[in-house]
């Protein structure tokens, strides 16, 4: 089961961090993604990485704390997976949690779509 931020990043109960379909829909087509290192530490709400677009840079924040346990690689030679599934072969990172708790501070699938519906979607 994924949660969701209000900046529009997910992450899933393994760890698997990335942004929304919603959120890649905004950037348009993404043709870079600058990576973190592998073992770097992340606390919540702290940038995680940044993701080029041929509209804009934007930063992605980290929806947890913990470290930095595998990146996706493919994104290096591929970042348009981001654009085709952003939710599945389009994930960032994996994250191992250093406070699994705060999963319970992000919203739920339901509550990340009322929120879209309410804020308009930006």
């Amino acid at each position: 089961m994924k949660k969701y931020t209000k900046t529009h990043e997910w992450v899933d109960e393994s760890g698997y961090v990335g942004i929304t379909n919603h959120a890649q829909e905004e950037l348009g087509d993404i043709v870079y993604v600058d990576l973190p290192k592998v073992g770097s530490e992340v606390k919540k709400g702290d940038i995680l990485l940044s993701i080029e677009s041929v509209k804009a840079a934007t930063d992605v924040y980290s929806p947890v704390s913990g470290k930095i346990a595998e990146v996706n690689e493919e994104l290096d030679s591929q970042p348009e997976l981001i654009n085709e599934d952003a939710e599945g072969k389009g994930w960032l990172v994996k994250i191992d949690f250093s406070d699994e708790s705060e999963l319970d501070e992000l919203m739920t699938e339901e509550e990340y779509k009322k929120y879209l519906e309410n804020e308009g979607g930006n």
